[in-house]
C-alpha cells in the first residue's frame, strides 16, 4: 500500500525548489497566495500550510502586514551533523577565526576575575599529568575562557559547538605524537600575559601562531 503525500508537503517542496534554482533571491519577497494558489496547483490554505513549513525549517520567514520573504536559499543543515563530518584541519581552520577574534577581544574586555580564572587555567594545564585527556581537557578549559572573555555569545557559542569534534581529534593526535610540553606551555603562557596586559595584537598574533602550529602538526 502506498502513501500519497500530503499537498502541503509537495507544495513545500515546490516552493523549495523554485528558492534553490534563484527564481527569487536572498531577501526577496514572495508572490501572494493568489498568484502561488493556481501555480502550485492547490488552494490557498495549502499554500499557507506549505509556507508555514519552510519558515519551520529557516528559509522563509512571514511579516505581520509585508509578506513573506526568502531568508535562506536552501534548508539549513544541522549545525552537528556539518562538524562530524568535517576534517579536523578545517575545524581548527574555523577555530583560528572564532580564536583569533576572541582573543583580541579579551584583550579588550576582561574582567580581573576573568584574568585570575585565565591564569588559575593556566596553571591547570601546565600541571595535567601524563593523562591524554586530561591535558585535552585542561587545554580546552583554557581556550573556552579566552572565548568567554570576550564577551560575545555567538564566538562562544561556535567554539562550543566545535569542541566535541576537536578533543577526539587532539586526544588521537596527542596519542600518536605528544607535543614539546615545554613549547607548548610557553605558547600558552604568551596568550593569557597579551590578554593580562591589554594587548589585542599580541593577543591576536599568540592566539594566531600556536593555531596555525597545531593545524600543521595535525594535517
Amino acid at each position: 500500500m502506498t502513501t500519497r503525500t500530503p499537498l502541503a508537503d509537495q507544495a513545500s517542496e515546490q516552493l523549495l525548489e523554485r528558492i534553490r534554482s534563484a527564481e527569487w533571491a536572498l531577501g526577496a519577497r514572495l508572490p501572494g497566495e493568489t498568484t502561488l494558489a493556481p501555480q502550485l496547483g492547490v488552494g490557498r490554505s495549502t499554500v499557507r500550510e506549505a509556507i508555514r513549513r519552510l519558515a519551520g525549517r529557516g528559509v522563509l520567514e512571514s511579516r505581520h502586514g509585508s509578506g513573506v520573504y526568502v531568508i535562506a536559499l536552501d534548508v539549513p543543515e544541522e549545525w552537528d551533523a556539518v562538524v562530524r563530518r568535517a576534517d579536523i584541519v578545517t575545524v581548527l581552520e574555523a577555530r583560528l577565526a572564532i580564536e583569533v577574534q576572541a582573543a583580541a577581544l579579551a584583550a579588550a574586555r576582561r574582567t580581573p576575575a576573568e584574568l585570575r580564572g585565565l591564569r588559575r587555567a593556566l596553571e591547570l594545564r601546565a600541571g595535567a599529568d601524563d593523562d591524554v585527556e586530561a591535558l585535552v581537557d585542561a587545554d580546552i578549559a583554557l581556550h573556552r575562557a579566552v572565548v568567554a572573555a570576550a564577551h560575545n555569545l555567538v564566538l562562544l557559542g561556535l567554539f562550543d559547538g566545535l569542541t566535541p569534534r576537536v578533543r577526539r581529534a587532539m586526544i588521537e593526535m596527542l596519542r600518536m605524537r605528544p607535543l614539546p610540553r615545554d613549547d607548548d606551555q610557553h605558547a600558552h603562557e604568551a596568550l593569557v600575559d597579551a590578554v593580562g596586559d591589554r594587548d589585542p595584537g599580541r593577543a591576536t598574533a599568540a592566539s594566531r601562531t600556536h593555531l596555525e602550529a597545531l593545524a600543521e602538526r595535525l594535517a
